[in-house]
């Protein structure tokens, strides 16, 4: 039961990070271009894409209404979170890596513990039996 509600903090918590990042490029879409475009990206083409990406992401996985979706969705984030910090520490601005890291640790969290708190179960999580066992 404690593996379950670790999932759903983790999992909620991935959500809040990924609508609320969703929001600043939406309220705040001149800053978000002006952030991309200094670390190098092509902003106009990007922007309007991670939108899109970072309110269907949590989407999936929330919804988890296909499997093969839901563990699509965290191989994307997980790449996205990579390369978000990668990118971040690269510019040389570590305090703007920091949610993409906080953002790792959700993730990972999550996808380890889905199978204790989802019925229609991950082929590719970890058995709930090992992560339950090391939790008690």
């Amino acid at each position: 039961m404690t593996t379950a509600y670790i999932y759903w903090i983790s999992t909620a918590l991935l959500s809040l990070l990924y609508f609320a990042s969703a929001g600043l490029y939406i309220a705040k879409g001149d800053f978000v271009r002006k952030a991309q475009a200094d670390l190098g990206y092509s902003a106009p083409f990007l922007v309007p894409l991670m939108i899109v990406v970072k309110v269907l992401g949590p989407l999936a996985i929330l919804g988890h209404f296909n499997v093969a979706l839901s563990d699509l969705a965290y191989a994307g984030m997980l790449y996205h979170l990579i390369l978000s910090g990668m990118a971040h520490l690269g510019a040389r601005k570590p305090k703007d890596a920091l949610p993409a890291a906080l953002g790792l640790i959700f993730l990972v969290v999550s996808f380890a513990t889905q199978n204790a708190a989802r019925e229609v179960q991950s082929p590719y999580a970890p058995a709930t039996t090992v992560f339950s066992a090391s939790l008690n």
